[in-house]
């Protein structure tokens, strides 16, 4: 079989050296005996069934030269979007408030032992880490910079599970898989200090790993979206009211949109998108639709450069001579500094790939070295076979091999991340108590839920929740409370269920087990026979006026909800829906007992408890209205009339002092200072951030993209100071106080009306819901 004659499609077979009558050129010999013809196989796939009928030939097929040119592309393009990761998603940018010293914080690390270094040292971790995404994307002392890379990468992977997601791990996995591989042989530095390696064949091993990586990353995500919550479209129902969907919705209904574009078009995009990018025919359509997705992904979620990641992968799967075709058209005085588009022809042999015994024969070719000649499997060619299978394999086991790791499975099995169930799963949290009792006292207290941590994944984890109790075992005596135990009473909706508790209220989890693998005993299920109720939730919502909220509940039998009302609340009423509850007015010391389809209004500004009295889980439903925003909101409407009717000369009474700044607010922003009354300062206040929102959603593409780039300078300039700031730290020890004082406040600089996102703040006003 030619080396460079298969389909490029193929994860497999495809080097892609060669296209249709160019195929002879791409050899690094002429092949006179071997017919021109191929199989029908062989023209889909890019090699042949022979190639897998002994160890033999299928360690020869993995090693055949291939054109480094596409890889040498990814290695860059995946060296540079790591290290603007680095001050982004990996946190230069505010690390010292991750890992300030001396801070009581509790982490979650994968291995308990591991611990963050000093955060000078820290620092250094990551100048460690950029530096190697640099020397990847260079090219540059290629295998030294991808171990700089990958083991400061893990090392901060492991020190915080909070931060665990599927593209995360993604990177880790890509940084392992260029270590072993020879991506500086095209476009790199290390081939301008050594020229035995410059524009050298790489092993096919190569494109199949990175190829089969990203299929399984598509297949995976979609055989997951096979869940009957994302079927049904439940997962991520909220994004058919993003913006991005506008078009979808000028023919079909905001619910169509939700169960045929965003969760059908997703599932059928993720199991598709591996096979349409595999074969020829297909893969125009498939760089098409999963460009336009990831393009959209990039403006839906807060995913770093996994967008752009994923928009790199895409030509590894397009003939590996592309970047030499595409090169090749810009203008010559470029040729120097862009990367080489000499005929593959002339690509050097190299003693990773295995060559044909009809190349090693030949003599009419002088260039190759008797070395690339010996047709000889090494054991550098056996290893890089064995070890692409066994990748492969792993790859596709670990993503069901929760049946090993039982303990970190809870409602959803293992740690978010490495199964690829991207999306699969939305959840809320609508209570959250944390509970300890003093073990020689006997007293009991509340803490505020999340202290001593920077994060709320915690909440939906048992691993982490063990982890969470155990610190706050360490901490807590430190304000006078011995030997404290520690419950969780957390309550949580998943792909729009009932509110339910997640894990067992009355099991201490400081002494309560936990291992990695066993089934963790204090989860509670979750009760999917009530999923149908979905259906009706929608009918119920359907229904209620724009001021009335509603809350559905689920419990167990033998187990209550202790609630406080907040007096803001001042028309809130339990409705039960299924079983049978007894309501506890705790300060009227009465109890109520409630049937299906009855209800109770119970007091604003004081406690009640709802016992689960039924054999079965019971179900009930909170209606309530926020009578304070309600009145605020009528305020609002009346404000905003006379400022209309002043507006445009209807108002015939003169205006009261306290409304005078009605009329400033034309021509002042800060109008809103010199109010007196507070609601209308307020109405001033969310007047003038409305106006800012809508000015800054106006903007023009030139204004957002100096927008979006000034925000990304300061966010980097800090990075980067904060850094060198470290640096000197460890290199002359630290300064006086008030000079890294002064230095600080320095790299704090923001861009001028960067002091925060409008829309952010603004969402911290009452009223904001018609934006």
């Amino acid at each position: 079989m030619e080396a460079g004659d298969a389909t490029a499609g193929a994860l497999l077979g495809s080097d892609g050296e060669g296209q249709k009558e160019e195929t002879a050129k791409k050899d690094t010999a002429p092949k006179k005996d071997e017919p021109q013809t191929k199989s029908g196989f062989e023209k889909i796939f890019g090699f042949r069934k022979e190639d897998l009928t002994s160890w033999n030939s299928l360690v020869t097929l993995l090693n055949r030269p291939t054109d480094p040119a596409s890889l040498g592309i990814f290695r860059c393009l995946f060296g540079l979007l790591m290290a603007i990761d680095v001050t982004q998603e990996r946190g230069l940018s505010h690390l010292d408030y991750k890992y300030l010293d001396g801070a009581p914080v509790c982490r979650f690390p994968l291995f308990n032992f591991l611990q963050p270094l000093p955060l000078d040292w820290m620092y250094l971790v990551y100048v460690v880490m950029f530096l190697g995404a640099v020397g990847i994307m260079l090219g540059c002392l290629y295998r030294l910079s991808c171990l700089m890379f990958i083991s400061t990468y893990w090392y901060i992977f492991f020190l915080d599970k909070t931060a665990w997601n599927n593209h995360s791990y993604l990177y880790g996995l890509i940084g392992f898989q260029l270590t072993l591989m020879d991506a500086n042989r095209y476009w790199s530095i290390d081939g301008l200090r050594r020229p035995s390696i410059k524009n050298s064949h790489v092993p096919l091993w190569n494109y199949t790993v990175l190829r089969t990586q990203i299929f399984i990353v598509y297949f995976i995500a979609g055989v997951k979206k096979l869940d009957a919550d994302w079927v049904g479209g439940y997962s991520m129902s909220y994004l058919a009211h993003h913006w991005l969907f506008d078009p979808f919705k000028v023919i079909l209904p905001v619910e169509l949109v939700n169960l045929l574009v965003v969760h059908g078009g997703g599932l059928i995009l993720d199991l598709t998108a591996g096979y349409l990018l595999f074969f020829d025919v297909t893969r125009p359509f498939g760089i098409f639709f999963v460009s336009y997705f990831h393009c959209m992904n990039s403006q839906l979620f807060s995913i770093g450069m996994f967008s752009y990641t994923m928009l790199a992968t895409s030509p590894l799967f397009c003939y590996t001579d592309w970047p030499r075709r595409f090169f090749a058209r810009f203008p010559e005085f470029l040729r120097a500094v862009l990367p080489l588009t000499s005929d593959p022809v002339h690509i050097q042999p190299s003693t990773s790939c295995v060559y044909s015994e009809v190349q090693s024969t030949n003599t009419e070719r002088q260039e190759t070295p008797p070395v690339a000649k010996a047709g000889k499997l090494r054991l550098k060619h056996k290893l890089g076979a064995i070890l692409t299978i066994l990748y492969i394999l792993e790859q596709f086991f670990l993503p069901y091999s929760h049946f090993i790791t039982q303990g970190y499975n809870n409602w959803t099995n293992g740690l978010y991340g490495y199964s690829w169930d991207m999306m699969v799963h939305s959840r809320s949290h609508q209570h959250v108590k944390i509970t300890y009792k003093d073990g020689k006292t006997g007293e009991i207290g509340y803490l505020n839920p999340g202290v001593f941590t920077q994060s709320r994944r915690w909440k939906d984890h048992g691993d982490m929740l063990k982890q969470y109790a155990t610190c706050l075992n360490h901490f807590l005596p430190r304000y006078n409370i011995t030997d404290p135990e520690i419950y969780f009473d957390i309550w949580v909706s998943i792909n729009e269920r009932f509110q339910q508790r997640i894990f067992d209220p009355r099991v201490d989890v400081v002494k309560a087990d936990w291992s990695p693998f066993r089934p963790n005993t204090w989860l509670m299920p979750l009760l999917v026979d009530l999923s149908p109720w979905r259906k009706k939730f929608q009918e119920i919502e359907g229904s209620l006026d724009n001021q009335t909220e509603i809350v559905f509940i689920a419990d167990f039998p033998g187990l209550h909800l202790e609630n406080f009302v907040s007096e803001d609340l001042g028309n809130t009423s339990i409705q039960v829906l299924q079983g049978k509850v007894n309501v506890e007015v705790v300060e009227e010391k009465k109890n109520y007992t409630l049937q299906p389809g009855e209800q109770i209004k119970v007091p604003a500004g004081a406690y009640h408890k709802v016992y689960t009295v039924s054999e079965e889980a019971s179900c009930y439903m909170y209606i309530y209205v926020n009578t304070t925003e309600a009145a605020l909101q009528e305020n609002f409407t009346k404000l905003f009339e006379i400022q209309e009717r002043v507006r445009n000369g209807t108002e015939t009474e003169p205006l009261p002092p306290e409304l005078q700044p009605l009329i400033d607010a034309e021509n002042d922003d800060g109008a809103e200072v010199n109010a007196t009354d507070p609601v209308v300062q307020l109405f001033l206040k969310r007047q003038r951030r409305m106006k800012e929102v809508k000015k800054r959603r106006e903007a023009g593409i030139l204004e957002r993209i100096e927008r979006f780039a000034g925000k990304k300078y300061y966010t980097i300039r800090r990075g980067f100071l904060m850094t060198a700031i470290a640096m000197r730290n460890l290199a002359v020890g630290l300064p006086p106080l008030d000079q890294l004082t002064r230095e600080i406040e320095f790299a704090n600089l923001k861009e001028p009306q960067a002091d925060g996102s409008q829309e952010d703040r603004l969402k911290d006003e009452v009223g904001h819901g018609e934006l």
